[in-house]
């Protein structure tokens, strides 16, 4: 498959902050569903309170959260090297929900006993439980932090007090790129005769530019180059690569290297910036309409 046809999932969605209140969130409303549903069990063993199967209660839920931690930790510390699709965190997630369900059918069969129902009909139960108890917090926590996410990226939008780093060279184009962090926080303005490409470093960028001694200069905020993207949509800025955004104004040769294509900018100290497949018609068409 070729490169940006993946869909994949939001960085924020494997950030600490965000794996850490998924986990709480399905922590807190397991208990609460668990304790409802009792009544309504035949096989249900949870007890509080000063009870034999108390106990049995605490080490579960302790075993339960356990793989569910474990679990996120891998999911965060692997967020570099391993990029997720959709259908990928989705399938994590199921198994996350489908080891939990056999560990409820394991404290089932060996506590309750249950005679009338087989260990398969226990699982399939056991199931049920836990699609509800971690399938509705997972699915509420993503659009909770989806729209925590766009709600960011509006205020990235909408604010205007910028610090301007330089003004531009004598003759060139005065339009100017702003660029926010998702929190709103640090900030840049560079002038379009300066700014050469933004290159995405996993949840953060590098803004590279040159500054009034014409220095080659690189500036690092935290943001999603998808953010730029669609922030600075019909300027020079065009996305050439999943980790790269040009600025066409300063392309000097876009030339074809085996399969794929190289940007070579109007400096020698920045290396060519590769072209894929997925962005190259674009690329083209920006330079046709030029000629």
């Amino acid at each position: 498959m070729e490169e940006g046809k993946k869909k994949y999932i939001p960085g924020y969605l494997r950030e600490r902050y965000q794996l850490l209140g998924t986990v709480t969130f399905a922590a807190l409303f397991s208990v609460v569903f668990l304790l409802v549903s009792i009544p309504f069990s035949n096989n249900a063993w949870f007890r509080l309170g000063n009870s034999t199967f108390f106990g049995f209660t605490a080490i579960f839920a302790f075993l339960s959260l356990s793989i569910l931690i474990i679990s996120r930790v891998v999911m965060y510390k692997t967020r570099n090297r391993l990029p997720m699709t959709y259908w990928g965190y989705a399938l994590w997630c199921l198994s996350e929900v489908l080891l939990i369900a056999v560990l409820y059918t394991v404290f089932t069969v060996t506590i309750a006993q249950p005679e009338d129902q087989s260990g398969f009909i226990i699982f399939l139960n056991a199931l049920v439980y836990a699609f509800v108890c971690l399938g509705v917090p997972f699915l509420v926590a993503a659009m909770f932090f989806t729209i925590i996410d766009q709600n960011r990226t509006i205020r990235l939008m909408n604010m205007r007090d910028v610090v301007t780093e330089e003004t531009p060279a004598e003759g060139a184009s005065d339009q100017k790129f702003t660029l926010f962090d998702n929190n709103g926080v640090l900030k840049l303005s560079v002038s379009s005769a300066n700014l050469y490409y933004v290159e995405s470093d996993d949840n953060y960028i590098k803004v590279w530019y040159s500054d009034n001694k014409g220095d080659l200069q690189t500036y690092m905020l935290r943001c999603r180059l998808k953010t730029v993207e669609e922030s600075f949509a019909g300027s020079d800025l065009l996305r050439c690569h999943r980790k790269f955004i040009v600025n066409m104004g300063k392309v000097k040769v876009l030339q074809k290297v085996g399969a794929t294509y190289e940007i070579t900018l109007d400096n020698e100290a920045i290396a060519p910036i590769p072209v894929t497949k997925t962005y190259i018609e674009n690329v083209l068409k920006v330079f046709q309409e030029k000629e």
